[in-house]
């Protein structure tokens, strides 16, 4: 993220899985960040769920304290195997906020499709059997209200213990991490540890696979508030998840050195068996997607074959969307992706008048000296081919009026 002069820091939020990560366990750290429970519970009783009841209790786990995020379900609230369908109208028809509606129904729907997949269904014939469950459908639902309560604006994972044995389901006993569970840890860095329990449950797991922007180290940030939710079991190690918010930093180098600062993931794919033509359409798919910036890579492949790396720089959030279009656009069976860091240039566009007519002017500060000055090629092109005069002209003509605006010396044509 770039801190621009006169804007606010982001709120984020570093989740650190040591001992993993479920319903309960994310419900908890969020009181414990300071959530109000009359909060949740005025969202969960709209839900019209019958049966249960919701409390929050200080413990400790290896000496450590946290918040215990309690539901109990009594008899009343029957056994209901419910459809993604049911879960979705059950959350539509409440009151809780829209930004929470819509956080807890991608969440089901991550848990939906990964069932889906491991047991080889159409996700319209899920039937969620613990997940559907009133305690299941109270930890998603309060955990996507507190969430989206705090205002944070991007989410960052440790590594995830994930445990290892077996574990009871409806389905009989499942290797830990469950199927579906390690469905959602697609792309996830994760380990076992030594401790034979389920650590990551399927609604931590849809939580991590929904809200991740990326995984490694705690990042840079001003510490804010510090939460830890506690889970049921007793380990050899504090059975908590630990949730630190604070505001996005950056570097004190680039503080110093008037530069902005944000992170991308870049995707890429090794390409050796596709028409080579194709790769104009897959780029502008791709800028139309919300890439940042497409760029192809000679390079040679085993068996000596000539191939390409399709190399996409996206945002965050942009990921999963960029990732579907290389694997529609393209021929490749698989991608591999990575967190990078930039810094860049302070930008700033210009729209001037010149006499071919107006240009884009695109203006890069190092502090406040202006050191790149570059006429958008857009415009000139179209200048050019409307007028039928040499493209060089209109860029060296945007760039002379550029230098004016600026009020610098005037340079040499750019061509």
């Amino acid at each position: 993220m770039a801190l621009g002069k006169g804007e606010r820091p982001l709120t984020i939020a570093y989740f650190d899985c040591f001992a993993g990560i479920s319903g309960d366990m994310l419900l908890g750290a969020l009181i414990d960040l300071g959530v109000d429970p009359d909060l949740l519970y005025r969202g969960l009783a709209s839900l019209g769920l019958e049966g249960y009841s919701l409390a929050f209790s200080q413990v400790k786990k290896a000496g450590l304290r946290g918040t215990r995020a309690l539901v109990q379900v009594t008899a009343a609230a029957g056994v209901e195997h419910r459809s993604l369908a049911t879960i979705e109208q059950l959350i539509r028809g409440s009151t809780v906020p829209p930004m929470a509606q819509e956080l807890a129904r991608a969440v089901f729907r991550r848990l939906a499709g990964a069932e889906a997949l491991v047991h080889g269904i159409p996700v319209e014939s899920v039937h969620f059997h613990e997940v559907g469950a009133v305690d299941s459908i109270v930890d998603i639902v309060g955990s996507a209200i507190g969430l989206t309560s705090l205002g944070i604006t991007r989410a960052y994972f440790s590594p995830l213990n994930t445990g290892r044995g077996f574990v009871r389901s409806a389905h009989g006993f499942l290797p830990v991490p469950a199927p579906a569970t390690l469905e959602l840890l697609r792309g996830a860095p994760v380990y076992s540890g030594d401790v034979e329990t389920e650590l990551v449950t399927p609604t931590g797991a849809a939580f991590v696979a929904t809200l991740s922007a990326g995984f490694g180290p705690l990042p840079l940030m001003r510490v804010l508030k510090v939460g830890y939710g506690a889970g049921t079991k007793d380990l050899p190690f504090p059975n908590l998840l630990r949730i630190t918010l604070g505001e996005e930093q950056e570097p004190l180098a680039d503080r110093w050195s008037g530069l902005e600062s944000d992170r991308a993931f870049m995707l890429e794919a090794n390409l050796d068996d596709m028409n080579p033509q194709f790769y104009e359409v897959v780029s502008f798919r791709l800028f139309e997607a919300g890439a940042l910036d497409v760029f192809l890579t000679p390079v040679q492949m085993k068996k000596s074959r000539p191939g390409t790396v399709l190399s996409v720089l996206a945002p965050p959030e942009k990921v999963d969307g960029l990732s579907k279009v290389i694997f529609r656009e393209t021929t490749t069976l698989g991608l591999r992706y990575y967190e990078v860091s930039r810094r860049k240039l302070v930008r700033e566009f210009l729209n001037l008048n010149t006499h071919f007519g107006p240009i884009t002017i695109k203006v890069g500060r190092l502090g406040p000296s202006v050191v790149n000055v570059a006429p958008e090629y857009s415009d000139c092109r179209r200048i050019a081919l409307e007028r039928g005069i040499p493209i060089k002209e209109v860029h060296g003509a945007a760039l002379q009026a550029a230098w004016r605006e600026l009020g610098m010396p005037p340079v040499a044509d750019g061509s």
